[in-house]
């Protein structure tokens, strides 16, 4: 597998505010990406999202998630307590981790839930209604008002 290094730095010469960009390709290009936990991604509805990850052994209590701007951070750690049990083969892993997922803009985090050791995460992109398209009405002939601004005098 070849592994390119990309040089952005033309670009960011003449751009301004595109510098999450930049760390969204470098975190692609890693080619040590973190596998656990397993996870999936699916698309319900043009707007709702869910991520779902596999944490089998932890309860809520050992897990946190956060929101912070367009980073979704999910985090599990245990106590560990050694010397209760003494396994003959431990194949359940149960080491802490720590996931992150870059969210789009204007997606949020509405619901998660724990059953069965999977972790549900429910997304849904809510975009406010000063950026929502709208419609302009066109005006034609003598129905074409013009606005004016009252000048206050100061």
């Amino acid at each position: 597998m070849r592994t390119y290094n990309l040089d952005l730095t033309p670009l960011f010469r003449s751009t301004v505010g595109f510098d999450r960009m930049g760390r969204l390709l470098d975190t692609v290009s890693n080619t040590e990406a973190p596998t656990y936990p397993p996870y999936n991604i699916e698309k319900l509805a043009d707007d709702a999202y869910r991520v779902t990850m596999a944490v089998a052994g932890f309860n809520a209590a050992d897990l946190d998630i956060t929101q912070n701007n367009n980073t979704l951070i999910v985090k599990g750690d245990q106590d560990k307590a050694e010397g209760e049990n003494q396994f003959l083969h431990r194949g359940i892993a149960t080491r802490a981790f720590e996931r992150q997922f870059e969210l789009a803009d204007h997606v949020n985090v509405v619901n998660s839930n724990l059953e069965n050791g999977m972790l549900a995460i429910e997304l849904q992109r809510e975009i406010p209604e000063e950026l929502k398209p709208r419609k302009i009405a066109i005006g034609s002939g003598a129905k074409a008002q013009t606005i004016e601004h009252e000048k206050k005098a100061a």
